[in-house]
Parts: structure tokens; sequence; C-alpha cells
């Protein structure tokens, strides 16, 4: 026990706020404040069901507390995946999207309230968030990358506000309605779409090849050639053809001889 009545604990945080709260009070302030009521009373329902409790809730801001890092996170995907189904059913420049930051830390607790870098570093996950996103610290990570059936991306550390050390960040990406989650769906669709292109368009260049060769081989293989091309001009009279008259003896002498007999006859 801390003194002064003070006492620290390890505890799992969500932060949340909303994204472009300023510009829809700025628009309509009663429609505002309406959605924001219903959409707290929707995340403080899933964080009872997962055994969290509510922090505090000021203006837009909602922070809450679990036993477990596991229930934290399937919390933040609950929240999530709901709100974005609501904000499916109102105008798209009323949509109210949460970003969520979930950390595993050390707080120091007084009365119903928690303090310290642990809440800290949730508020500061919260803030990389984009709408409707869901960012964890590393040691929330370690917990939960292997007890929930989620993707995650690895942001790297990031340098956060009054935190000495950087924080480990990553994304969670694969729960419907999270926008990360449309982006990698979108990519895999679109490489499995390309894939099947570029195997259609590889079939089709190799039967145009085949083809193409096809008809150049049998072209220059199978033409029937002209008669003028095959046939040798014919003398106007009756010819023979003289074969060489070769040395038979052993006298190199008589080559001559041999020569001779064949000119002769040629000339016949």
């Amino acid at each position: 026990m801390a003194k002064n009545g003070l006492k620290r604990k390890l505890t799992a945080i969500l932060s949340a706020d909303v994204e472009g709260y300023s510009r829809l009070m700025g628009n309509d302030e009663a429609s505002t404040i309406h959605t924001l009521t219903a959409y707290k009373a929707v995340m403080t329902d899933h964080i009872e069901q997962n055994r969290g409790r509510v922090v505090d809730a000021p203006g837009d801001n909602l922070l809450a507390e679990f036993a477990s890092v596991v229930n934290a996170v399937q919390c933040a995907v609950d929240i999530q995946r709901e709100l974005a189904e609501r904000n499916e059913k109102l105008p798209k420049d009323r949509n109210m999207v949460f970003r969520i930051g979930v950390n595993l830390g050390d707080v120091v607790e007084e009365k119903d309230r928690i303090y310290g870098d642990g809440v800290n570093i949730a508020a500061r996950l919260e803030s990389i968030c984009e709408g409707g996103g869901i960012c964890i610290s590393g040691t929330a990570f370690e917990h939960v990358s292997n007890k929930l059936e989620l993707e995650y991306e690895d942001l790297g550390d990031h340098e956060v506000k009054n935190i000495e050390k950087p924080v480990r960040v990553y994304r969670v990406l694969s729960y419907p309605g999270a926008v990360a989650h449309r982006v990698i769906r979108a990519i895999k669709t679109g490489a499995k779409k390309w894939g099947k292109i570029l195997v259609s368009a590889v079939a089709a260049l190799v039967v145009i090849s085949a083809v193409a060769v096809w008809h150049l081989y049998f072209r220059l293989t199978m033409e029937v050639a002209s008669v003028e091309k095959l046939a040798s001009r014919l003398p106007d009279k009756p010819s023979i053809a003289v074969l060489l008259f070769d040395n038979l003896s052993a006298d190199p002498e008589q080559e001559y001889f041999a020569d001779g007999m064949t000119d002769e006859s040629r000339d016949a």
C-alpha cells in the first residue's frame, strides 16, 4: 500500500474519444449530444459485458479499466463493430466515429480514479488511431496476439508526449466495421482480381504465340512451290548428261587423257 491511501496496480486501460467532435458540435449541437449520449450508453454496456468498469466519461472522452487485457481488446472490437453499424443509419456527415487506445500498464488508484503512465499511454494510443480504429501497446499485444482471432499491423515505436521511452504500437485490423479492415479486404480482393487477370493474360499470350508459330512453320514447310521455281530450263535439242571421266590407272600422267575425253564429250 502506497502512502496517503494510494495504491498501485497493473490494469488494462481503454481510452476513447470522438474524431472531429468540434466539427460535429459546430454543425449541430443538439444532434451531436443526442448521438454521443446514445453511443456512450452502447459503450458502457459493452464495457460491463466484458467485465470492465467506466472510470470517467467527460465530454466526448471515455476511460475504462479491465482486469484482463484480452477483455479490454475484445470490448474495443465489440464497440467499434456496433458503432459502425449504427453509423450506417445516419447521414454520412453526422457519423460519429471513436478512436480507441488500449494499454496494459501500471496505474495509481485513488478511490474510483486511476492515474499514471498506464493511463497516459492509452490516451496517446487513442490519438494515433484513425476514426473507427483501435491501437494497442506492445505490452497489450504480447497478451492478446495468440488469444483473439484478430490481425494486427505493427506501426513501430512512437515517441509520445510525457513518456520517457518510445511505445510500441499495433493497429488492430481484422474486425467488421474497422477502417483498416475495409482497406485490407480491398487490397486482398484487388490482389486476387489482378492475379486472375494476370493468369488470363499469360494464357492468352501463350495461345496467340502458339497460333503464330503454327502458321509461320506450316506456311514455310508446306507451301507448294510453282512449276517455274522447281523446273529447270530444257535445251532445244536432245541432250545427254556426261559425268566426269576418271583416271583409273596408276599413272598420274594419264590425267590429261581423262580430262580431254570429258571435254570432248561435252562439246559433242
